[in-house]
């Protein structure tokens, strides 16, 4: 696989060098605890940290396969997926994130490359992957309209994307600041980029100055078909009982009730 070009900050659109400046700056000692706990423990799944065996996300057999993450971060997701045989690559728009991402690979000895670029164009060849994921991470912090199809053209014909993110009820819900409560804050239609100013956790909260993207159900759905791909699957994550979180922008209680986060399946069509 070539070595990709990287752009220069000042060919990057505007919501993306907005997200590298805002994770670049995000990116602490607390992001590097949560790396090395993210990579010492089995899969598990969003803020709930519901286990991959209750919460299937990743692909049953991925010995193998080729598969690319999108918005890596630390790039935990792709250390799971290269112990289950797959043959990973992770691509993220902060250089802090994916420095600490090469601590942990020397640290738990799990080599595969790992390139600081833009998910919605990444520079690697049409068709090379068999799998793409993003857990909150190119879906949260990139323009569905380029990322997707973009994905679409990663994938080989019959190849997965699979994405978990906030749910469309969370993301009309939660307030600039504290947790989702049982009030609409947001009108449903025209639901796409949501501009962050506070300082909030995760994408949903606020994103301090940075740009998370979100489209409801049924502009997905169409955006999916119009990409090459077929919708296999879409779980509505309910928190467990007596789950905990590390975020402060949804409760236990809220999330009992309604779904805080969502899993989608889709599969590339096409020969």
């Amino acid at each position: 696989m070539k070595e990709p070009s990287e752009p220069t900050v000042e060919d990057l659109p505007e919501h993306v060098r907005r997200n590298r400046q805002l994770w670049d700056a995000r990116h602490s000692e607390w992001y590097g605890a949560k790396a090395r706990e993210q990579w010492a423990a089995e899969p598990h799944w969003g803020l709930w940290r519901i286990p991959q065996r209750d919460l299937p996300v990743l692909p049953d057999d991925l010995a193998g396969k080729d598969l690319i993450e999108l918005g890596c971060g630390t790039a935990y997701v792709s250390a799971w997926a290269a112990w289950a045989g797959a043959r990973p690559v992770g691509v993220d728009n902060s250089e802090r994130q994916l420095a600490t991402a090469r601590a942990m690979q020397r640290e738990f000895g799990c080599e595969f490359p790992l390139i600081h670029g833009n998910a919605e164009k990444v520079d690697l060849p049409d068709a090379s992957f068999d799998v793409a994921i993003s857990e909150h991470g190119a879906i949260g912090w990139c323009d569905p309209y380029l990322w997707i199809p973009e994905a679409a053209r990663l994938l080989r014909p019959g190849g997965e994307l699979v994405f978990v993110r906030n749910s469309t009820l969370l993301t009309l819900c939660v307030p600039d600041e504290g947790p989702a409560g049982p009030t609409l804050l947001r009108p449903q239609f025209g639901l796409c980029r949501l501009e962050d100013e506070s300082e909030g956790a995760d994408g949903a909260s606020g994103g301090g100055g940075g740009v998370n993207f979100h489209l409801a159900h049924g502009p997905m759905v169409r955006l999916l078909r119009e990409s090459g791909f077929v919708l296999e699957d879409l779980i509505e994550v309910q928190a467990p009982e007596n789950a905990t979180t590390d975020y402060d922008y949804v409760d236990h209680e809220w999330a009992r009730k309604w779904p805080s986060a969502e899993v989608w399946k889709a599969r590339r069509v096409g020969t």
